[in-house]
C-alpha cells in the first residue's frame, strides 16, 4: 500500500505570465499562436470559460473568445519555475517522477520529513509553492499512480482531493468512463457504444470481452477499475524520444522554403540531443497541412544518430517521399528509438567523418 501525490499546476504557463504581468490577471488568456495564425499552448482560466482549449488553433479560440490575449511562450522562464518547484519536492521525498514542466508524482510512503499522512504532505507542498512562486497547483493523494492522477483533476484549480483506500472501489464504480485518465475520446465514445457509461458498468465486462474490445489495454481497464494499478514512482523515468517543431507565421509552398525550415528545426533537435546526451535511431517527419491535416513519415537508421546533418537529409528526404498536395502550416522533426546507458559505452557513435 503506497501513497502517492499527483502535484498538476494550474493552467501554469497562463499563470505564470499573469503573475509576471499583473495587468493581465483575470483577462482571458492564451500562451502561444497569434490571432490570425498558430496553435495555443495554454489558456488561462478566464479563457477556459469561453471554451479555449490548448491544442486549439488560435483563429478558432480568438473566435470563441473575442477578447483573448494572445502572448508569445516563455520556455525559459517557465522551466527555471519548474526548476524550483522539483527542489520543493525533493525536500520531501527523493521518488519524484516528472511527467512535464508542471506536473509529477512523489511517493511518500516513507518521506524525509517523517510524516504519516500524505494529506498534510500534499497541503504544505501547495503552499510552499505559492509562497515561493505566487502560482497555484492542485493535487490528487491515493494508493497508487492512476486514483492519484484522476483526484488531481476533481478539484481543480487550487484544490486536492483525497482518494482513501477503503474509498477507491466505490470512487472508480461511480467515476464517469470519460475521466478515467487514459482514456481518450475515441475509447471513451466506443465504450458508450459499448453500454460503459461509468466504472461500475467497466467493472460488469469480463476480461476476454475488455481484450477483444480494446485489444492489450483491455487489461489495464480491467484492472484499474478494481484500483489495481502497480507502476512504481520512477525518478530515472526513460525518455522516450525528443524532437522540435514549428508553426509558421505563411503556409509554406515551395521545396525550398519547406527545405529551410526542417534545416532549422533539425539544428534545435541536435541542439537538444546534445544537451541530453541523448541520440536515437528513428527519425520522424511530421507536417501538417494548412486544413490542420496532420501525417508523419518515419525512418529507422541500424545506428543511433543525432547530428544536425543526418537529420536535415533525412527529414528532407522524407518530406521528398510525401508527394505534398497542399501548403503546409507545420514542420517537426522527432528522433526516437532512444540510446540507453548501456548503448553510451565505448564504440557507440557509429557515424565517422573522413
Amino acid at each position: 500500500m503506497r501513497k502517492i501525490i499527483h502535484i498538476d499546476m494550474d493552467a501554469f504557463y497562463a499563470s505564470v505570465e499573469q503573475h509576471d504581468h499583473p495587468e493581465l490577471k483575470g483577462k482571458p488568456l492564451a500562451v502561444g499562436g497569434s490571432r490570425e495564425r498558430g496553435v495555443v499552448a495554454a489558456a488561462s482560466y478566464e479563457a477556459r470559460k469561453w471554451g479555449v482549449r490548448s491544442a486549439m488553433p488560435s483563429v478558432t479560440a480568438a473566435r470563441l473568445c473575442p477578447e483573448l490575449i494572445f502572448v508569445p511562450p516563455r520556455f525559459d522562464r517557465y522551466k527555471e519555475i519548474s526548476q524550483h518547484i522539483r527542489a520543493i519536492f525533493l525536500d520531501y521525498t527523493d521518488l519524484v517522477e516528472p511527467l512535464s514542466l508542471d506536473e509529477a508524482y512523489l511517493d511518500v510512503t516513507e518521506n524525509k520529513k517523517g510524516m504519516r499522512s500524505a494529506t498534510l504532505i500534499a497541503e504544505e507542498i501547495r503552499q510552499r509553492i505559492f509562497d515561493d512562486t505566487g502560482l497555484t497547483a492542485s493535487a490528487g493523494i491515493s494508493i497508487n499512480k492512476f486514483l492519484a492522477k484522476v483526484a488531481s483533476d476533481m478539484n481543480k484549480p487550487n484544490g486536492q482531493k483525497l482518494i482513501a483506500p477503503d474509498e477507491v472501489i466505490s470512487f472508480l464504480e461511480q467515476l464517469d468512463v470519460q475521466r478515467f485518465y487514459g482514456v481518450g475520446k475515441v475509447t471513451a465514445q466506443k465504450m458508450m457504444q459499448l453500454g460503459i457509461f461509468t466504472g461500475a458498468d467497466l467493472k460488469k465486462k469480463e476480461l476476454p470481452f475488455l481484450v477483444e474490445q480494446f485489444g492489450k489495454s483491455g487489461q489495464h481497464y480491467y484492472n484499474i477499475v478494481r484500483g489495481i494499478h502497480n507502476s512504481e514512482v520512477k525518478p530515472d523515468r526513460i525518455r522516450k524520444s525528443l524532437g522540435a517543431e514549428r508553426t509558421f507565421d505563411s503556409d509554406l509552398r515551395s521545396d525550398e522554403e519547406m527545405e529551410q525550415a526542417l534545416q532549422k528545426i533539425a539544428k534545435t533537435v541536435a541542439q537538444r540531443s546534445q544537451k541530453s546526451e541523448t541520440k536515437g535511431k528513428t527519425i520522424t517527419l511530421k507536417y501538417k497541412y494548412s486544413d490542420f491535416t496532420q501525417h508523419t513519415r518515419a525512418r529507422s537508421l541500424p545506428y543511433f544518430v543525432g547530428d544536425e546533418q543526418l537529420l536535415c537529409e533525412t527529414a528532407i528526404e522524407l518530406l521528398n517521399e510525401s508527394e505534398l498536395n497542399q501548403p503546409v502550416r507545420l514542420l517537426g522533426i522527432t528522433l526516437s528509438n532512444l540510446n540507453t546507458e548501456e548503448d553510451r559505452g565505448p564504440g557507440y557513435q557509429l557515424t565517422l567523418e573522413f
